[in-house]
């Protein structure tokens, strides 16, 4: 799941490239963290789902990047600056 999540993130990373959009939105990073955390039902707490979440953002934030500098299916595989 976490790959096809990957994958959906090249997509965007992509689109907005095509739309001139920035990749940072930190208004739906919030709906998405308040969603998680209230559809949540354990056993892990509403922070640790957050956390969780927090690094799959951070992850498919920089696979979107890499979507926008053109080498989306280069697997890229290093850092980010």
């Amino acid at each position: 799941m976490l790959n096809r999540r990957a994958g959906c993130a090249l997509a965007i990373g992509e689109l907005k490239r095509t739309l001139g959009l920035e990749i940072y939105q930190p208004d739906r990073e919030r709906e998405v963290l308040l969603h998680v955390r209230g559809v949540n039902p354990g056993p892990l707490d509403a922070d640790a789902i957050a956390r969780l979440f927090e690094r799959i953002i951070d992850e498919a934030r920089r696979l979107e990047r890499i979507a926008q500098r053109g080498s989306a299916r280069d697997g890229d595989g290093g850092e980010d600056a």
